[in-house]
């Protein structure tokens, strides 16, 4: 029988298979050298990240929840061996919520984190993005690894530019992006009740929409209506529209060329996983990697010359005609 079955050829091809695939379940593996990479995602988590202006298969969803899925599909490209940590930020400081880990055997962790990500998460009301960078490079920087600061920009309560922290003092302490989320035309905050369901919008009447903070950056003879005890600032209004949220690009591109870091719009996961695997990022380790896809990947050749030859061959062969039977 056994002599038989090898002497056939897609006998040969099965027991091939068999054998391949018996040594795909040995835990084969062997060092090798390529690059990896290292990063630290720091996700603001403020109020204007709920805005809804992206879409996942044509449904609207908030900043947030594309950054998440981005973030999740990123990670997934990245090589083995390479680390990723996780924060968040609000007010004007970051929280680390885990510290980078290996991506492919931590990435279940990785991914339930990035999925539990929640505005409500935010300890304070207040968002000041220059401030919480600075905060982010001071605290961030001991760890060996590169800085994904992701935000919409906006500075809640409006920030009186004479006091916005300067970045230089950091400058060239971490390597990484400044990545903007959000889109260019302004959309309505949305607003929720304690038990987390959406209630309405922002209204113009809700915020401010200027900073009263300290001296204006303006001389005095500037401030149409300046009065230097009643009305410092003036009294004159400007537009309304801290009600509104859209990405403060330039803003961006300015606090990432103080702090040393690069400024990239988020479009898409794929966008993200390209600039996560730059090259200047990158990183040379000894990785041990599995060798067991080559002998299942043949084992499966095998398979497939075994049967599907073999059907194929049965498929196409011509049908022999019977004799017709004579008239009795």
């Amino acid at each position: 029988m056994v002599t038989r079955l090898w002497r056939d050829a897609a006998g040969r091809r099965l027991a091939a298979a068999l054998l391949l695939a018996g040594l795909a379940c040995l835990p084969w593996s062997a060092e090798r050298e390529q690059p990896v990479f290292s990063y630290i995602a720091v996700v603001d988590i403020t109020r204007s990240m709920t805005v809804e202006d992206y879409r996942i298969d044509a449904v609207p969803v908030s900043r947030l929840d594309f950054v998440k899925r981005a973030l999740r599909e990123a990670v997934a490209g990245l090589p083995c061996g390479s680390r990723f940590g996780l924060g968040v930020f609000t007010e004007r400081n970051t929280a680390l919520l885990f510290e980078p880990i290996e991506t492919c055997a931590g990435f279940p962790a990785i991914a339930a984190a990035l999925d539990r990500l929640d505005w409500r998460m935010a300890w304070a009301a207040d968002s000041r993005i220059a401030a919480g960078l600075l905060n982010t490079l001071e605290t961030l920087a001991r760890y060996d690894a590169d800085l994904v600061f992701v935000t919409d920009g906006q500075e809640a309560p409006p920030l009186n530019p004479r006091y916005r922290p300067r970045l230089d003092a950091v400058r060239g302490k971490m390597r990484g992006l400044v990545l903007g989320a959000g889109g260019l035309v302004p959309m309505p905050i949305p607003k929720f009740d304690e038990a987390g369901r959406q209630t309405g919008f922002v209204a113009p009447d809700e915020v401010p929409h200027r900073s009263t903070f300290g001296l204006s950056e303006m001389a005095p003879e500037e401030i149409e209506g300046y009065h230097a005890r009643n009305a410092p600032f003036g009294n004159a209004t400007g537009p309304a529209t801290e009600h509104l949220s859209a990405l403060r690009e330039d803003y961006l591109r300015q606090l990432a060329a103080e702090s040393g870091l690069d400024y990239q719009r988020l479009l898409g996961g794929e966008g993200l996983g390209h600039a996560l695997s730059r090259p200047e990022f990158a990183k040379t380790a000894r990785v041990r990697a599995g060798l067991s896809d080559w002998p299942a990947g043949l084992a499966l050749a095998a398979l497939v010359a075994a049967y599907g030859v073999g059907w194929k061959a049965k498929a196409f062969r011509p049908r022999t005609r019977l004799p017709a039977r004579p008239d009795p």
